[in-house]
């Protein structure tokens, strides 16, 4: 019998999960995709769907926290990079508010 994994995790691709990212899907292609029964983890493991969370402050397996982290850095720093090329379609205001958020958003997985 396999034992009972008591941590919350963060989905592998924790930047493609949750209500907002699922939002965007269904206003851009009118259809709400399923969501998935079990998913892997940013630990690794498949876990329940039900036992991840895109929330820092309920996340307790610390390699999912990490995972996260990096992932939160990782975002901050390809807008940062995409948005100095010419012809950038995203405004600076909007540029330096994105790059905001995600390390804002990486500080709480890292604090946790």
């Amino acid at each position: 019998m396999r034992e009972i994994d008591p941590h919350i995790h963060v989905e592998q691709k924790v930047l493609q999960s949750g209500a907002a990212f699922r939002n965007v899907i269904a206003s851009t292609l009118g259809r709400v995709p399923d969501a998935p029964s079990v998913v892997t983890s940013g630990c690794g493991l498949q876990v329940p769907y039900a036992m991840t969370s895109p929330h820092p402050e309920r996340v307790t397996c610390l390699p999912c926290r990490e995972h996260a982290h990096r992932e939160h850095l990782r975002l901050a720093e390809q807008v940062e990079r995409l948005s100095g090329m010419p012809g950038s379609p995203i405004p600076d205001e909007q540029t330096a508010q994105m790059v905001q958020w995600a390390r804002d958003r990486a500080q709480r997985f890292a604090s946790g």
